[in-house]
């Protein structure tokens, strides 16, 4: 039959199992391939996000892109039929096009010709510094493994242009700057009950911290996510510089500063390194996007990654930040940031999300906020 016929990728010397390029070597429904780019001006006026995913057990493929600009969220979806080609790194207007592996990539998103005033943007996004793994990340809900991931990231410089709410804004050199993630692996998908293990070990808390920093010369990545009784499941600090030998920074602790009333975040000490030399990261958050409203991380409930809105699925639509959105309390939060390190100025993302029960915050359940 046409379906177990090679794909082009079959061709190269690539394989990590014996099954064709097409298939992923888990039955799991859930199993995922993305990629997330982080666009950001040095001045909080802009945060542009974008990503794209396939999920090889579910036949799917879907693309997303938000920007922040004032107080208005500009987002464009898109899901497909997965194909063959696992290069076409393409949903409706959406594209990722990858020039250079690990080096240079175009981000688009075509406008659309019955609102050309609606997002749109073509911007070149090149990496400075070569891309990190991250901790081997792992979930379990009581004894069934709900994620597995594989991640790495890297930082970069953007130039092009981005057009929304009939503005034009040009990226210019030294002016913005670009984070990315890739990851592949297990992730929940929505459409799946957890059944009695979910019933046996409700979630009590969740903390998370991922945060690469770009400066000049360095690129910093710090990860921390941590259990209701601030039990750390995931840790990582590291300093990364051209020429030089990756340095660890040890048990990186944070202490955020919340608006008062909420979990939102104003700013953020992370203490670094070691008793021989310590070091602090001060964060000044910019501006934020909330990745479960537009950009289909849960608990969104318009959209979310992976399901299957039919073919050639396309969405637009403007959100007002300057209104609450109850869902975005229980999901993680992009936040454009500016950072000093050691006597430097760098800027990139203090991503994070608190919900539910956190006792080194103080968090006592999930109607419980900063005083």
């Amino acid at each position: 039959m046409a379906d177990d016929r090679p794909v082009p990728l079959d061709e190269y010397p690539v394989h990590q199992v014996p099954l064709s390029m097409k298939h992923v070597a888990t039955g799991d429904r859930n199993a995922y391939d993305r990629c997330i780019f982080h666009v950001l001006d040095h001045h909080g006026r802009a945060l542009l996000i974008a990503g794209l995913g396939v999920y090889p057990n579910l036949g799917v493929i879907d693309a997303f892109a938000t920007l922040r600009l004032g107080g208005t969220l500009h987002a464009v979806r898109a899901s497909d039929a997965l194909g063959d080609d696992r290069t076409r790194l393409e949903v409706g207007p959406l594209r990722i096009a990858v020039e250079r592996p690990l080096r240079d990539f175009v981000l688009s998103c075509a406008a659309d010709p019955a609102d050309p005033d609606g997002l749109s943007y073509d911007i070149h996004w090149s990496a400075d510094f070569p891309a990190l793994w991250e901790p081997h990340h792992q979930q379990r809900r009581g004894g069934r493994l709900t994620l597995e991931g594989k991640r790495f990231v890297q930082a970069g410089r953007c130039v092009g242009r981005i057009r929304a709410g009939g503005e034009e804004i040009r990226l210019t050199a030294g002016a913005w700057t670009g984070t990315r993630d890739r990851s592949w692996g297990v992730r929940p998908v929505p459409g799946e009950d957890g059944g009695r293990l979910a019933h046996d070990h409700p979630t009590e808390g969740f903390h998370w911290i991922w945060c690469p920093v770009r400066f000049d010369d360095r690129f910093l990545m710090v990860v921390i996510q941590e259990d209701a009784d601030g039990h750390r499941s995931l840790n990582d600090a590291t300093l990364v510089r051209p020429g030089r030998r990756d340095r660890q920074l040890g048990w990186p602790q944070a202490e955020i500063t919340y608006r008062p009333g909420t979990r939102h975040p104003e700013r953020a000490l992370v203490h670094l390194g070691d008793v021989r030399r310590p070091l602090k990261l001060e964060a000044e958050i910019l501006t934020s996007s909330p990745l479960a409203v537009g950009a289909g991380y849960p608990p969104a409930e318009d959209w979310q990654h992976g399901v299957w809105n039919g073919p050639n699925w396309t969405d637009r639509r403007t959100y007002d930040l300057t209104r609450p959105h109850a869902r975005a309390a229980y999901g993680v939060t992009d936040h454009a940031a500016r950072f000093r390190l050691d006597g430097q100025v760098g800027h990139g993302v203090f991503e994070h999300g608190s919900f539910g029960r956190h006792d080194p915050s103080g968090f006592t359940g999930f109607d419980s906020v900063a005083p």
